[in-house]
């Protein structure tokens, strides 16, 4: 099960049997049928749609494929060539474009990529688009242009500067206390395009930029998922160059992680409970985030008298409720700040902008301002699926044992006990059982997913 068709976009390992895998068919097949569902929305004459990439090895293959595709249905392509996820989603209404498509996996490994697909506003598409572009695929209705209507391809490299200009531009980001707090800063941009963004943010910043795996060539240095055991390189950077503290983000720059002077993990959860503290003293509001995010956001969120909400997990789900609750900043727990005054998607350059206005302000290191927080300690672990199992009907036997607690089912089964929390979830993006805990001590957090792994795994095996 290595072609994943979802909300989230079309996603699947490179190589091996058409329909299995992202082969170059697959590729073409659903760029098709993306276009096909662009001409739908609104009659006209000049279509345009963005495209972009992260540095996957596979990268250029895949968009070359796409954008002439594309071109082969009559619509013009802007193409960023190796870009950022929410570069491309801010180049969307820049360019008053009826769309975008960015070419990234995510935090998957190598051997992974996708078409993550948006709309006009630069935005994911819902579930219902997402099931539309699906349909069209399988329909063998999609229609080409003739010879003298095909579309172009113009190349724009700017965007990145643009989306750095728009970034600073942002009434909360203090440019001048920062370039005064002279900062020194570890990049792990994992060999991908966060090696070309965000150290060109900082040093716009006044920041003194340490670089480590910001060479944009695709051949990942360790598991791209920025989370602490993957992070050994970066810890030992730190405190070798004595920096204020280090930056990690995954290939497409839409989650960050921060780590703290003494070559610490700040918590890839705290990095949206710090940026929404800032925010939140400045423009006090509501916050949302997804079901597995810690409760330090809720805390916070009501330390200034506003409103914590949870939504399903995925970021279209979350920037629904978001624009629903009139939030001030959103996200989800895995490093993805989302701020609506700069615009409705996870964003890693806007997150390191409002975290370093948030430190010169605060004055103190990143290790005191972490103890400022509520501590809770979570458990992100996971089961692989086989085909043969029926996960709705182990997820329902859960639901069923658990009927006496605290449940909540809008996207798998959250647990929230009195004094820990327990999700379990299919993976949109990956064939896996999540199971997500937090709890006041990492032991207990452990202990909590442990015993939920086994609960599931017996149910499976009866």
């Amino acid at each position: 099960m290595t072609l994943i068709k979802s909300i989230s976009g079309i996603r699947g390992t490179i190589g091996g049997q058409v329909g299995e895998n992202l082969t170059p068919i697959d590729a073409v097949k659903f760029a098709a049928a993306y276009g096909q569902w662009i001409k739908q929305q609104r009659n006209k004459e000049n279509y345009r749609v963005v495209v972009g990439r992260d540095a996957r090895i596979s990268g250029k293959m895949i968009q070359n494929l796409v954008m002439n595709t594309l071109v082969g249905q009559g619509i013009h392509v802007i193409n960023l060539g190796l870009s950022t996820t929410p570069t491309v989603e801010v180049a969307v209404p820049m360019e008053h474009a009826d769309g975008g498509i960015i070419l990234t996996a995510s935090h998957n490994p190598k051997q992974w990529n996708a078409l993550k697909l948006l709309n006009e506003k630069g935005e994911f598409l819902d579930a219902v688009e997402g099931a539309k572009i699906l349909e069209i695929a399988e329909s063998n209705t999609i229609n080409f242009a003739d010879v003298d209507s095909l579309g172009k391809i113009t190349k724009n490299d700017a965007y990145i500067d643009l989306h750095i200009i728009e970034v600073l531009d942002l009434p909360l980001v203090t440019v001048k206390p920062i370039e005064q707090a002279r900062f020194r800063v570890v990049v792990d941009g994992v060999n991908s395009t966060g090696g070309i963004a965000i150290p060109l943010l900082l040093e716009r910043l006044g920041v003194d930029v340490i670089k480590i795996h910001c060479e944009p060539n695709g051949h990942f240095p360790h598991n791209p998922e920025p989370l602490k055991e993957h992070l050994t390189d970066l810890s030992e950077a730190v405190k070798k160059y004595k920096a204020d503290f280090g930056i990690v983000v995954d290939p497409d720059v839409d989650r960050l992680a921060f780590m703290d002077e003494n070559g610490e993990m700040f918590g890839e959860e705290y990095t949206l409970v710090a940026c929404a503290d800032y925010v939140l003293s400045r423009t006090p509001g509501n916050t949302v985030s997804n079901m597995s995010s810690t409760r330090a956001l809720k805390d916070v969120t009501e330390k200034y008298g506003g409103t914590y909400e949870a939504s399903a997990v995925g970021e279209v789900n979350v920037v629904k409720l978001m624009k629903k609750n009139k939030v001030v900043i959103g996200g989800e727990g895995n490093g993805g700040i989302i701020y609506p005054e700069s615009h409705y998607g996870r964003d890693a350059l806007v997150g390191v902008a409002l975290f370093l206005s948030l430190l010169a302000d605060k004055n103190i290191s990143v290790s005191e301002l972490r103890k400022t927080y509520p501590n809770y300690f979570m458990s992100k672990k996971k089961i692989e699926l086989t085909a043969d199992l029926d996960v709705d009907a182990i997820l329902k036997e859960i639901e069923n044992r658990y009927q006496n607690e605290k449940l909540t089912t809008i996207d798998g089964v959250k647990i929230d006990f009195p004094d820990n929390w327990v999700h379990l979830r299919k993976s949109n993006t990956e064939p896996i059982i999540r199971i997500y805990t937090e709890a006041k001590s990492q032991l207990e957090a452990d202990e909590l997913a442990d015993k939920f792994i086994w609960e599931l795994k017996a149910i499976a095996n009866s």
